[in-house]
């Protein structure tokens, strides 16, 4: 797959370090309460996980998106993923 793609890492080892504190913390998370709970928090370390991948500080991103959300265009949501975020101060510089 990496010949032909060469956004895909030859090594899996980062992928690995990204999963290692769901391993460490899954005898916690046992008691999440519920299958609910549990579907929560594996959306909650998804987008912490995908943000540190995108070299973003996750609690600062998650602040940002989470201020931001609720009076963002529904149809630029897309603005608001890791990869494409700009910090709200930046937004707003670029756009004057």
């Amino acid at each position: 797959m990496f010949l032909s793609d060469g956004r895909v890492a030859i090594d899996y080892k980062p992928a690995e370090r990204a999963l290692r504190p769901i391993g460490i913390g899954r005898k916690n998370w046992i008691f999440a309460g519920a299958d609910t709970d549990a579907e929560t928090l594996a959306r909650a370390m998804s987008v912490i996980e995908t943000s540190k991948l995108n070299g973003l500080d996750p609690l600062t991103y998650l602040a940002d998106i989470l201020d931001r959300i609720l009076y963002h265009k529904i149809n630029r949501l897309d603005e608001l993923l890791p990869w494409n975020w700009v910090p709200l101060a930046a937004a707003h510089s670029q756009a004057t």
